[in-house]
């Protein structure tokens, strides 16, 4: 039986986001990367559409953010056969994530995410488990300066199947050495939100601007 907690709000008062965290203690804390530890999902769609123009593809904002979250060869493929287009796989790939790279400098943090997680520091286990590859996701923390907090860092290599399948949240469970039933995710994404469902955990919506979503939690 699904479980409603009451709700606790963190919130940063110099800024816009609110989040609503279920009101009990969790023994592991799992975030995803881009856009919700990050500020950075405008960067990624700078990235892309530089890439979609270097390759004739097409990637539409709205289904930018309604597919955030998942392996970026996922998504390529995905473009291929929604769009009829026969984009390189591995080519996209090694072009979005280049241009990304470059602009890993302008990331900023998601504040009230970030002082969320420096202020569980030390008292639970944290890690992260993203869609993307491991040198990005783990540039992207550095540049933060939060990389030294997390137990575990999952990102694409580590798993077969990505999220809206639980195994990333699965395995960064697995890292901390905490059962699933014990650990609140964050993400900013549908497809990462159905992820922690299917992994039984409760989770937190991060929204932002840029997507004009709702936050909210849930078990």
């Amino acid at each position: 039986m699904a479980v409603q907690f009451h709700l606790e709000t963190f919130q940063n008062t110099d800024s816009f986001l609110k989040l609503h965290i279920p009101a009990r203690d969790f023994d592991g804390y799992i975030f995803d990367c881009d856009g919700t530890l990050a500020d950075n999902m405008p960067l990624h769609y700078r990235a892309w559409s530089r890439a979609m123009a270097d390759f004739g593809g097409k990637y539409p904002e709205e289904l930018f953010y309604e597919w955030g979250g998942r392996p970026t060869a996922h998504i390529v493929a995905a473009l291929n056969e929604r769009f009829g287009l026969a984009m390189d796989v591995d080519a996209v790939v090694r072009r979005k994530e280049k241009y990304y790279f470059e602009m890993i400098p302008e990331v900023q943090p998601m504040t009230e995410v970030v002082d969320f997680a420096r202020a569980t520091r030390g008292k639970a286990r944290l890690s992260v488990a993203s869609g993307g590859h491991r040198e990005l996701v783990v540039a992207t923390l550095q540049a933060m300066g939060i990389l030294e907090w997390f137990d575990a860092v999952v990102c694409a290599e580590d798993y077969e199947r990505g999220k809206p399948h639980p195994d990333p949240f699965l395995l960064a469970a697995k890292l901390m050495g905490v059962p699933p039933g014990e650990c609140v995710v964050f993400e900013d994404s549908p497809t990462g939100i159905e992820a922690a469902k299917a992994a039984g955990m409760a989770w937190v919506f991060v929204s932002s601007p840029h997507h004009h979503g709702k936050s909210g939690a849930t078990a």
